[in-house]
């Protein structure tokens, strides 16, 4: 069984299949996006239409990536600007397709983080849109990491066992960030860390493991301090004031260990 599930493709044929599916479930990523955030029912209306003017799209107006720069980033009907978070949307799921397919192939594994990878992606979005890290995201995403490793851990031997170093992530995560919060609240007196971030470690501690913390927080750290240099000089900023999202560092730290953790963890033991 195992054997079988680890079956890949040709790196020659997988990965432009993997990014064709990245473009398609990115184009799905922006609608869930934009509705979540609009508060738009997501079955009504059914066709995608232009945020601004209310238009229906055509076929040819919700190719991902390719329509946005055929249209020259502008709605074909009203020709107001379509926002730059649409596309950028679909090229990360893109690229995280594209990432996993060459890190492991197109097999199991690579459909289980692609889940994951669309649920980091969404709330992600989300949160630099509104400042919220959505419930079915963060306390969703932990109860699937423990269905998905307790489920599989009968196919897949790095899954064996997993429960247990899930729940130890998600109470190192979830708990120390939690410990943070209450931390900065009495020394601050104020809001420093959302509570969503806090739920959002349950989900990334269980699916990262202990092991996988420390690269992905320092990973979010180091992305989120480039972001907030970027931050203060965009018109409207307060300066050291700003308000920053973290959470979405927090998803690009986790899926950057998911990508690259292990082998960074095995280079720097080099040095021991």
């Amino acid at each position: 069984m195992t054997n079988l599930l680890a079956l890949q493709f040709n790196p020659w044929f997988s990965i432009p299949i993997a990014a064709v599916i990245g473009m398609v479930l990115g184009s799905f990523y922006t609608v869930c996006v934009h509705r979540y955030v609009e508060e738009i029912p997501m079955n009504s209306p059914r066709r995608s239409m232009c945020p601004s003017c209310g238009s229906q799209l055509a076929w040819f107006e919700n190719i991902p990536l390719v329509s946005w720069w055929a249209l020259g980033g502008k709605c074909r009907h009203c020709g107001e600007r379509i926002a730059f978070s649409y596309v950028a949307i679909e090229a990360v799921s893109v690229v995280w397709a594209v990432a996993l397919a060459w890190n492991m192939g197109m097999t199991l594994p690579w459909v289980i983080y692609m889940v994951f990878g669309g649920l980091l992606i969404f709330g992600s979005f989300v949160d630099l849109r509104c400042y919220i890290l959505p419930d079915r995201v963060t306390l969703g995403g932990f109860v699937l990491v423990l269905a998905v490793k307790g489920f599989f851990g009968w196919y897949f031997d790095d899954f064996q066992g997993a429960i247990q170093p899930a729940l130890i992530g998600a109470g190192i995560g979830g708990g120390g960030f939690w410990l943070l919060q209450q931390l900065y609240r009495i020394v601050r007196k104020e809001e420093g860390l959302g509570t969503g971030d806090v739920k959002l470690m349950l989900f990334i501690g269980a699916l990262v493991g202990p092991m996988g913390l420390p690269f992905t927080i320092l990973a979010a750290a180091v992305s989120a301090l480039v972001a907030s240099v970027i931050y203060m000089r965009l018109p409207g900023s307060k300066g050291l004031q700003t308000r920053i999202p973290f959470g979405p560092f927090l998803c690009l730290g986790a899926m950057l260990q998911l990508l690259v953790g292990g082998q960074v963890l095995r280079w720097y033991l080099t040095f021991y």
